[in-house]
């Protein structure tokens, strides 16, 4: 791509350190909190959710780690800075890359917390990978299995949330759609989403660009449509039958789940449903925010991120 940015653009300075860090055989571009001793404090592994990067954590990295915590966030495999294999975005592979980001970084456990797209891989890691977590918060993303249940029986969650999903399937012609304009796209994207405060933010207008530059990295559109490639796809296939079955295990570690009352991408009665495979469940509706909860209204999220990793 003519002109393209470079995938270092997205080492914005800040309360953080920037560092590489290698797992599942790829290079993870990550970012954590600056403090002494990191590796003695407990991990909080971040994870981003679908157009994003780890830049969306910004208002999470300093506060958690001045509670005493040793904060990373990473931009996942396809994105960012991160190497963008063409091929890995399955459920077994991006839990198996947290799995080994955790040791990588030193420990033997973390909590996790993820958004979206993010969500879904603390899901998949509690799940098959117990021993790397201690607990997990998920913002804007239900369980899988919940998730599916709804998109089948729920005609309103079905028409919020297929759509995207079934508009870029095709190859090319989504990676296109993704990028075309600057990814213009992306802009709507947020915008229909976004709780009506953060869209009048400066906050709001300075994030947009950003993470629109983000997509236009060369491997960034097609690798990030291909996690809602596989994830749709695998439905209708044997290895997507099997993850499912897999996921349905009753979670015993603290599970958070956190939507903005504003989401109307993903609904109250899915992430409700995501109970059943969390048997310590605490549902909380964050007010004055849409899907990105974390971003919209940080001072709420992260107190009930800070009352998690205290219990």
């Amino acid at each position: 791509m003519s002109g393209a940015p470079d995938a270092t653009q997205v080492r914005f300075d800040g309360p953080w350190q920037h560092f590489d860090v290698r797992a599942n055989g790829l290079r993870f571009h990550a970012v954590e909190g600056i403090a002494d001793n990191l590796t003695d404090r407990p991990l909080v592994l971040l994870l981003h959710g679908f157009g994003e990067f780890w830049w969306s954590w910004r208002h999470q990295i300093a506060p958690l780690t001045e509670a005493g915590y040793h904060v990373v966030a990473v931009d996942l495999r396809g994105y960012g800075d991160s190497d963008k294999p063409p091929r890995g975005y399955d459920g077994w592979t991006l839990a198996g890359d947290t799995h080994a980001l955790v040791r990588a970084l030193g420990h033997s456990e973390a909590t996790l917390v993820g958004h979206a797209d993010g969500g879904l891989v603390c899901w998949a890691t509690a799940t098959l990978h117990p021993r790397s977590v201690s607990r997990i918060a998920v913002l804007g993303s239900p369980h899988p299995r919940a998730l599916r249940q709804a998109v089948l029986t729920n005609a309103d969650e079905r028409r919020a949330f297929l759509a995207p999903f079934l508009h870029n399937q095709l190859p090319r012609l989504g990676e296109k759609r993704l990028t075309r304009g600057s990814s213009a796209w992306l802009d709507e994207y947020f915008r229909e989403r976004a709780g009506a405060a953060w869209l009048q933010t400066p906050d709001f207008a300075d994030a947009l660009p950003r993470n629109r530059d983000a997509m236009l990295i060369p491997g960034v559109a097609h690798c990030s449509l291909e996690y809602r490639r596989w994830a749709f796809r695998s439905q209708f296939r044997g290895d997507g039958r099997r993850f499912m079955d897999l996921m349905n295990k009753r979670l015993h570690i603290p599970v958070l789940a956190m939507r903005g009352d504003e989401d109307d991408y993903i609904l109250d009665s899915v992430v409700s449903a995501s109970s059943h495979w969390a048997a310590n469940f605490d549902y909380r509706v964050i007010p004055a925010a849409g899907h990105w909860v974390h971003e919209e209204n940080p001072s709420e999220v992260n107190d009930r991120l800070l009352r998690l990793l205290a219990d």
